[in-house]
């Protein structure tokens, strides 16, 4: 395995878990596959006596770990370590950008960082057991879970999910400062019909694994400890109970060695899918397709021993469940160190606040700068600071920060007055008391205060409730009286800079249009007030692109920027619903794939962001245009800031399949990097791509590159940038 894990199966280990195995009783191994998350001490140390339990998730009171860890190692049969789990997504104390604004940055170095401060202080507790990193490809930002992903793009999912891996289990497992990381949700959940969560998913072989399965391969390779099934039936079929993936795939095309568990409760909603008659049926199921441990349904426990007297379940297969959880207790060092022993002081520590802050002055995007209306300079001397998202700690923490503490969170209004208050006076109105208010009575009172303003900021965007698990939307647009909000405050006609915090990619082209400024922060943790707050003074250069595609309106989604063309492709030029002559012929709006009220375009690509400075590329130059599978591709090019700021731009790489055995996306992120550089500096830039890496699943369900035409771009976004072409031969 990868990330300083053991090789694959080191002797010692393996002899370890053999040995152990066969000491073992069936009921034993049924308690090894059992995960509680307890509500009870007193049940709970009964059932861990007996054998009965090998996982809990949510005890986080180091003392009860280490006491329920003592009665597992000293009281029970075998003394075999429970492993303690919980959903540590985005940061445990110190809670960083959610992890959409994490992908925001295109930077895995501070990725790792984040995770590895995460692990650091929930190891602190006795956890060491996250199931993070979520990498389902996101495409439809009506999904609540959207929040969690690394957005769109298989490439930066990719990246950034082994970035997260390799901060959260660091070098080795067995360090007692690493947490096993989980790789879900196994797999598709991201494409849930219609955003709505838990909801079917409809994706055939061939885009499951040019599209979906990519991240959690590396995932895989990068040594991840453990999977998580998925809620959604794919086709049919649950993903708790697909043995194409669990076993076919992950198994034995694979060969990951790690444990698979069950999402919550997904074992036994199989039978509301109308896939398993009941529990008992519900955990054969399971455990014949590839799971190992069921997390708090029981229906293992309660029924794999019937099952296997009645030969519908075999012994092998529950043993090799058990090798791969004790495998893993093993890799962890539990039993050699069961018990929690780090200080509680690493919680909150100034340099894992000084690395959430970075992470959040880089995930900041900047949308709109109309007339250098950003950095605020000097010359306002007075600034109006308005909004529901302003000052509210919680809201900004994002989804799942089970243990985040709001008192811990510097929000922009305290930091713009703390960090810089002897420069401006601040005005602050809410205007509207949370994000869903339609309540307008404050309203006049803010506009007010933006009347006596030099610079208005408004602080809008969704509380932490709105995005994330069960939490999906129909309608992106702001809630409540917001959008009404903004729109007033422009009308004064002061300098308008709007600041979006959200969960979410939402439909905000009319605020963009009447804002001179926009930043989009994805809830960006605890320090996302002094990371704003030096964005809007200039102290930090923002560097943030989207990970998503950014919708003109709603109905455009799911939109992502590696769609295929269409025998019909949109033209620039399509002619809208406002510009349709009275009783036009039906052909007259060209018969293309467009919507008539939105067009096809969005309202900011993937990869989009802008900076304080300008960067400009030239002198494309390829190291061949002629090449083999088996060859490299050596891009170069110049990269010059050309204004009057320094700053930092993530370079992107596209490329285009041309023509294949099936139809390919109009371009696919290969590869990205920061290059940080002076005002007026130029560099030259080289990004290397194996020719391998244009392999995809064709028309014969092969992996292969297939010979023929490329184009190539380099750029700042997706939409736009210098190209040339190349081919590929077969030899």
């Amino acid at each position: 395995m990868g990330c300083g894990q053991p090789q694959d199966k080191t002797t010692e280990i393996e002899s370890k878990v053999e040995t152990l195995l066969h000491k073992m009783t069936l009921e034993e191994k049924l308690g090894q596959m059992n995960q509680l998350s307890p509500w009870n001490f007193e049940e709970l140390a009964t059932r861990v006596r007996k054998g009965e339990v090998g996982s809990i998730l949510n005890v986080v009171n180091p003392e009860e770990v280490n006491k329920i860890q003592k009665i597992a190692v000293e009281e029970s049969r075998l003394g075999i370590p429970l492993i303690v789990a919980r959903d540590i997504i985005h940061g445990y104390k110190t809670i960083f950008p959610i992890p959409l604004g994490q992908a925001a940055t295109f930077n895995p170095e501070v990725v790792q960082e984040g995770a590895h401060v995460a692990a650091i202080e929930a190891s602190a507790d006795g956890i060491r057991w996250t199931f993070a990193p979520m990498i389902d490809i996101a495409r439809d930002p009506r999904w609540g879970r959207i929040a969690e992903s690394c957005g769109e793009d298989p490439y930066l999912t990719a990246v950034m999910g082994t970035a997260m891996i390799k901060g959260y289990q660091g070098d080795s497992l067995n360090e007692p400062t690493s947490i096993a990381a989980c790789a879900k949700h196994f797999v598709a959940y991201g494409a849930v019909e219609g955003g709505r969560d838990y909801n079917s998913t409809f994706i055939p072989e061939r885009v499951l694994r040019n599209v979906y399965l990519p991240p959690f391969k590396a995932a895989a390779d990068a040594g991840c400890a453990t999977f998580m099934t998925a809620f959604n039936d794919n086709d049919g079929v649950p993903s708790t109970a697909n043995s194409f993936v669990l076993k076919d795939v992950l198994r034995k095309e694979w060969q990951y060695d790690g444990m698979v568990v069950t999402d919550w409760t997904s074992t036994l909603e199989m039978i509301n899918h109308g896939f398993c008659t009941d529990k008992k049926d519900a955990a054969e199921k399971s455990v014949n397709a590839g799971v190992d441990m069921e997390m708090v349904s029981e229906t293992f426990i309660q029924n794999l021993k019937q099952s296997i007297a009645e030969k519908k379940v075999s012994m092998e297969t529950i043993d090799n469940a058990v090798r791969n959880i004790l495998r893993l207790k093993f890799r962890l060092g539990l039993f050699d160190n069961p018990y929690v022993t780090t200080p509680q002081s690493v919680k909150y520590a100034e340099k894992h606040l000084q690395t959430a802050q970075k992470a959040a002055e880089q995930s900041v995007i900047l949308l709109k700068n109309e007339n250098q209306t950003l950095p605020l300079t000097n010359q306002v001397k007075t600034l109006a600071i308005i909004g529901p998202l302003a000052d509210a700690p919680y809201e900004q923490m994002g989804t799942w920060v089970f243990d985040g503490e709001k008192g811990h969170t510097q929000t922009p209004l305290r930091a713009i007055k703390k960090l810089y208050g002897d420069k401006v006076k601040v005005i602050f109105e809410k205007g509207l008391e949370y994000s869903r208010d339609k309540h307008t009575a404050g309203i006049a009172r803010a506009v007010n205060a933006a009347r006596q303003a030099d610079a208005v900021v408004a602080f809008v965007g969704e509380e932490s409730i709105l995005s994330g698990e069960a939490h999906s939307l129909a309608n992106l647009n702001l809630q409540g009286a917001q959008s009404q909000l903004i729109k007033e405050l422009a009308a004064t006609g002061k300098p308008m800079i709007t600041v979006v915090m959200a969960g979410r990619q939402l439909a905000i082209t009319d605020e963009v249009n009447v804002s001179d400024a926009v930043l989009y922060s994805f809830h960006p943790g605890t320090m996302g007030g002094p990371a704003i707050a030096n964005i809007l003074f200039g102290k930090v250069n923002p560097s943030g692109k989207t990970p998503v595609t950014f919708p003109r309106m709603s109905g455009q989604v799911p939109i992502y920027y590696a769609h295929h063309n269409t025998g019909r492709p949109a033209n620039p030029t399509e002619m809208l619903i406002d510009e349709i002559p009275v009783e036009a012929g039906q052909t007259s709006v060209g018969c293309r794939s467009f919507y008539l009220d939105a067009g096809n375009s969005p309202l900011f690509p993937f990869g989009y962001g802008l900076s304080y400075t300008t960067f400009a590329y030239s002198d494309l130059k390829l190291s061949s245009d002629k090449l083999t599978p088996n060859d490299t591709l050596t891009v170069n090019f110049t990269l010059k800031n050309t204004g009057k700021y320094d700053g930092t731009e993530v370079v992107q790489l596209y490329v285009q399949d041309k023509v294949g055995s099936v139809t390919r996306p109009i371009k696919e992120l290969k590869r990205f990097q920061r290059i940080t550089l002076k005002a007026g500096e130029s560099k030259q830039v080289s990004l290397s791509l194996p020719v391998a890496e244009l392999a995809f699943w064709g028309y014969d369900m092969k992996y292969k590159v297939e010979p023929g035409d490329f184009a190539l771009w380099v750029g700042t976004n997706s939409a736009e940038g210098l190209t040339q072409n190349f081919s590929v031969t077969e030899r």
